[in-house]
């Protein structure tokens, strides 16, 4: 390194007289060898022997005279005179204090504030203060590099790096680590040495002064770092520290040429002969003579040794940097080409064999060396097969070699880079550009890449995959293969390949299945090239993916005589729904090639049962990685009906604690049970009850799989439970039985349901609706029978339906309008021949129409729930509407009505009502403009209090009741101020308060345009409302006051032109408006002369002021109750 090349390092010869305290070859050192290792020698001279022999005394005498002459002994010496107890003492106090102060530099014990450089205060320094200095910063380096955690930095230090002192603060240095060994440890200051400049030749002379510590300075610096790689700048400077410390002593590279020549020899023990004799036929090398080939068998008991000797090699060559000797490379590309026994073992000698092949491909430097390696790669060819068989591994070499040669194909040096690390077990740097010629002979002698198509598909596939089964496997060929459009290249048909793999798979997922199953699809919806659009792979057959399915739907007992398992059965479902994904995000792109790719059929996504699947996948959430979330996804777009979240929740309840013990009190009775015994039951309801709520309580002690082959059954006499008494325990079983029935079989039986709550008559003359006539008109399912309206069990089902069946129509227009996206874009090419920069005006209208079209569907489903709503007159005869009529009336009035149950607030009525309240809700928080919609098309008025306090997010009006009042209709304006008067009460916030004296500002703009009949019919019905506001806003009792003044004057001043008397009637609202503020007592009294003056209200004119007039007064009274009494 350019670090050390103006520095002088111990030679292997000093350091070996230095070891065996050699005088005569000390003696015959040179002198600046020889000042290396001074600090060591003057020690040796000075300090009290423990050997006091004859022989020592003579050679000190020597060492004496070897130093006699030099001057820098005399520093020495005068170093060893410091006191170096206090030394370490200060040292230690130093350590402590910084320790406190959380290794923060503050001030030093050991060196007093410095007035220069630690250079020059080092050259100006006596011997005792060299000490303190060095060891000072000696410290720093040590603290700093406890404190790194790990994390390799270099120390900027004067006092190393200055090249006119490096042999002084060496001598310093070794003096200290000699006389403080416990304050400085020399394995730490020598991993404190590699972070400062000029680290390894300070180090190598610490080592050479103390020999004895070779061993444990090179273990330490091995040990300390992760790996010795060349990789990081800490790495380089430990191994370049480590080569220069083994320089010093020449036994220890003769010790690696031992270890080398003796791993060679065991090497070479374990290669087989080359043997000559007849092959058979099936292994016979057609490039070579017939029956004639020359290998070398590899002995069984040797199989795990050579795996063990190559991996070996490996982590010499690729880690340690171990450039093989021409022998080493001929024996081991011998042993590396031989041929072992077919077992697992031999299995794996192969795979390791390839890997360090493809690793090191300068061990092939021969023509003759480079035609061994194609024989053997072409003897793996032949016999990967045989040696799968044998052995019973799944994952052999051959898919290995298969994936390696389609690397090659599509140019992906890095994966195969990876796939060698991996297989070896280590990380191996090898360079893409070494691979050139394995790839030349891969690409263009062994595989071609139409050989590699056609040997891919004739790979048996991987029985029973799952992620046990660890390796390459021919799935990932394929999925290679796939990516790179090789199939389709070569016309070679791989549908076959996938299909059979797909059933042959279990749990847990293998991880390769989801990413192949998605590159097939993309395979045969996109071309490779808009040259050739045909160029695609063929998709499975509709009746290939309905044999998966085959007998699934009637319940888990069947499950043991499934013939494909969940797993496969789970990744059809997948593949058919992300193929249908796919496709309809690729319309545009197919259409402009003129390719049509085929969709699979309504009537097949109807066979299958996707909510069972699904509901199947929930609980092998594990085992599954991330297929369970990939369906639902693909679920929530398609199929958004399916992910409704009432079923979620309904799931979670039949799945839940107390479903699990209920199936404990399961009884064989129950298990007894048949369809044919259900229908029986149903046909004794004219009689008696008793039969069919013993069977279907029974049925409720089932598992929603057990409970399907009753479904037909139960649906077929549905109508019949529409007939007056029926008990209601009956109902509602019934509705817990669908329920849970709807968590695996939504669909098909929600068609079962339509059709069984349509009327009779008309079941008779038309035939029974189907999935697509229910989605394309989700309106169909509130023509049933209207004795459902009046059936809160039945009604609740019906509303599921229909807000399913609202989401499937959405989701079924807007695959419509993309499946036939080419009808529009041939249709604008004709209509824009000639004419140049025209908008794409079709698809934008397409996608309104689209948009009006469910807009209206869902606009009409909610006024007809709302007409629901409405009592009938037989109810209405009966009480039931006076929810719509008294919903104010106190809780005294209400116990009143509890005599007859078709008269209370639990009526069925009631009932019905609450759940279309819930309905509406939930379409109103999923698309605001749905309610924004159907309030400007408005809806009776008296249904305002039902919905106001049953539909929660119909605050959301107060947004566009302004708008609302803005239109020139008076229908819409007087049904807004309903409205707000009904949301005021229900809603007394600040924005309800803003919209409140708008809508007041606003009458009073309409008072002074609209005629006298017009004026009528506006404000009877909304003077009312004004008592609503008061009510909740008595602020605005002064505006509505003056407007209900100002509105009185109108009316008088138009009768007054006619000659008729209203004054009284103004004067009665002069004086109440003054004494408004009056006590209770007088209140009590206006309200009997009210009382008494009602029976006067009664019109005794058919002027419409006077009504208007007489109005005013009421709503005037009102008002003053409201305020005096506060309600």
């Amino acid at each position: 390194m350019a670090e050390f090349a103006c520095l002088q390092f111990v030679s292997s010869f000093a350091f070996e007289a230095m070891q065996k305290v050699d005088v005569v070859k000390l003696a015959a050192l040179s002198d600046p060898e020889l000042r290396l290792l001074l600090p060591c020698l003057v020690r040796m001279a000075l300090c009290a022997p423990a050997d006091q022999s004859d022989a020592w005394a003579q050679d000190k005498k020597l060492i004496l005279r070897l130093l006699s002459g030099i001057e820098a002994v005399n520093s020495i010496v005068a170093l060893l005179s410091v006191d170096f107890h206090a030394l370490e003492q200060d040292a230690t106090k130093e350590q402590q204090l910084r320790h406190k102060l959380g290794g923060a530099n503050g001030e030093s014990i050991l060196v007093s504030q410095l007035q220069h450089g630690l250079a020059l205060e080092f050259e100006h320094s006596d011997s005792p203060r060299r000490l303190r200095l060095a060891l000072s910063e000696l410290l720093v380096i040590m603290n700093k590099v406890s404190d790194s955690n790990g994390e390799f930095f270099m120390k900027s230090s004067e006092l190393f790096e200055s090249p006119v002192y490096l042999d002084e603060v060496a001598d310093v240095l070794c003096i200290l680590q000699a006389e403080l060994p416990s304050l400085l440890p020399i394995t730490e200051v020598a991993e404190a040495l590699l972070h400062v400049r000029n680290g390894s030749w300070f180090m190598c002379l610490l080592v050479a002064n103390v020999p004895d510590s070779f061993n444990e300075v090179c273990r330490g610096l091995i040990k300390n770092g992760e790996r010795q790689d060349e990789e990081s700048a800490g790495g380089r400077r430990r191994t370049e520290a480590l080569r220069q410390l083994c320089r010093k002593r020449e036994h220890s590279s003769s010790v690696l040429w031992q270890m080398r020549r003796q791993l060679l020899m065991e090497l070479m023990a374990i290669l087989p002969t080359v043997s000559s004799g007849r092959i058979g036929e099936d292994t016979v090398d057609t490039d070579m003579e017939p029956n004639i080939s020359v290998y070398s068998a590899l002995k069984e008991e040797n199989v795990v040794k050579a795996s063990a000797m190559l991996r070996l090699y490996c982590a010499l060559m690729g880690i340690a940097g171990l450039k093989p000797t021409d022998e080493e490379a001929e024996q081991l590309l011998q042993l590396m080409t031989s041929r072992p026994p077919a077992t697992p073992a031999g299995v794996r000698f192969v795979s390791l064999s390839f890997c360090m092949l493809l690793a090191f491909p300068s061990l092939v430097s021969t023509p003759e060396q480079e035609q061994m390696t194609v024989m053997w790669l072409s003897w793996m060819i032949r016999e990967e097969a045989y040696f799968e068989s044998t052995t019973g591994v799944s994952a052999s070499f051959g898919e290995m070699l298969l994936l390696v040669a389609m690397y090659f194909h599509s140019n992906q040096l890095n994966a195969i880079i990876d796939l060698v690390c991996s297989t070896l077990g280590m990380k191996i740097a090898i360079k893409p550009s070494s691979l050139n010629r394995m790839k030349t002979i891969f690409t263009q002698e062994i595989f071609t890449e139409q050989v590699v198509t056609a040997h891919a598909v004739r790979v048996p596939v991987t029985s029973n995959l799952s992620a046990i089964i660890t390796g390459f496997l021919p799935i990932h060929c394929i999925y290679q293969l796939l990516r790179s459009r090789a199939f389709t290249k070569h016309k070679v048909s791989i549908k076959d390949w996938i299909y059979r793999q797909t059933c042959e798979t279990t749990t847990p997922l293998h991880p390769q299945l989801i990413p192949l199953i998605d590159v097939y699809i993309n395979s045969i919806l996109t071309p490779a090239s808009k040259a050739n659009p045909e160029a695609t792979n063929q998709p499975i057959t509709e009746q290939e993916v309905l044999n998966v399915f085959n007998g699934l739907t009637w319940g888990e007992s069947n499950r043991c005589r499934q013939r494909y398992s969940i797993t496969a059965q789970l990744l059809v479902l997948y593949y058919t729904l992300s193929y249908e994904e796919t496709l309809l995000s690729n319309v545009k792109p197919l259409a402009v090639m003129q390719k049509k790719p085929k969709s699979y059929s309504a009537a097949l996504m109807d066979q299958i049962p996707i909510k069972y699947l699904i509901r199947q996948a929930q609980g092998l959430q594990q085992e599954l990685g991330g297929l369970h979330s990939a369906l639902l996804r693909l679920l929530a777009t398609n199929f958004p009906h399916l992910c409704m979240v009432d079923d979620w929740m309904c799931e979670e309840e039949v799945t839940g604690t107390d479903a699990l013990l209920s199936r404990m009190l399961l009884t064989s009775r129950a298990k007894r049970h048949s369809p044919r015994k259900l229908q029986e039951a149903f046909q004794m309801t004219s009689a008696n009850y008793t039969q069919l709520m013993q069977i279907l309580e029974d049925l409720t002690l089932l598992s929603a799989s057990e409970l399907i082959p009753f479904a037909e059954a139960l649906m077929l006499d549905l109508y019949k439970l529409l007939e007056p008494g029926v008990p209601r325990q009956i109902l509602q079983t019934v509705n817990q039985l669908w329920r849970l029935l709807n968590t695996v079989m939504p669909r098909r039986l929600w068609v079962m349901t339509v059709n069984a709550l349509q009327p009779k008559a008309k079941l008779l003359r038309q035939p029974k609706y189907t999935q697509n006539d229910l989605m394309i008109d989700p309106l169909i399912v509130l023509r049933c029978d209207h004795r459902v309206y009046r059936c809160p069990p039945l009604m609740d089902i019906t509303l599921h339906m229909l807000n399913g069946y609202l989401l499937a129509s959405k989701a079924y227009l807007s695959a419509h309008l993309k499946e036939n996206v080419d009808q529009d874009t041939k249709q604008y090419q004709n209509n824009t021949m000639g004419i140049v920069g025209q908008p794409e005006a079709p698809e934008v209208t397409r996608e309104e129409l689209k948009n009006a079209l469910l807009s209206a569907q869902d606009s009409a489903a909610v006024q007809i729930l709302l007409e629901i709503c409405l009592p009938t007159k037989e109810e209405r005869s009966c009480g039931a509407g006076t929810f719509l009529e008294q919903q104010d009336q106190t809780a005294g009035s209400l116990s009143e009505c509890l005599e007859d149950d078709r008269e209370t607030i639990l009526s069925n009525v009631r009932e019905v009502q609450c759940l279309i309240c819930c309905l509406l809700h939930q379409l109103f928080i999923a698309d605001p403009n749905i309610a924004k919609l159907v309030h400007f098309q408005g809806y009776p008025s008296e249904l305002l209090p039902l919905t106001v306090a049953g539909i929660p997010s119909i605050h959301i009006c107060l947004d566009f009741i302004p708008e609302l009042l803005a239109q020139p209709q008076l229908e819409k304006q007087i049904f807004a101020i309903q409205l707000l008067s009904q949301l005021c009460i229900q809603y007394a916030l600040p924005k309800s308060l803003s919209v409140a004296r708008l809508s007041i500002n606003v009458m009073g703009t309409i008072l002074t345009v609209l005629t006298q009949a017009k004026r009528f019919a506006f404000f009877m019905p909304t003077l009312p409302c004004l008592v609503s506001f008061c009510r909740a806003f008595p602020p605005l009792c002064d505006d509505v006051t003056s407007f209900l003044i100002q509105t009185g004057q109108v009316c008088a001043s138009h009768v007054a032109t006619q000659a008729q008397d209203i004054d009284p009637i103004i004067t009665r609202l002069k004086n109440l408006k003054e004494k408004s503020d009056a006590s209770a007592n007088f209140f009590q009294s206006t309200e009997l002369e009210t009382n008494k003056k009602g029976e006067n209200i009664v019109p005794e004119s058919l002027d419409p002021d006077v009504l208007l007039c007489q109005r005013i007064e009421a709503t005037f009274l009102e008002i003053i109750n409201t305020a005096v009494v506060g309600v």
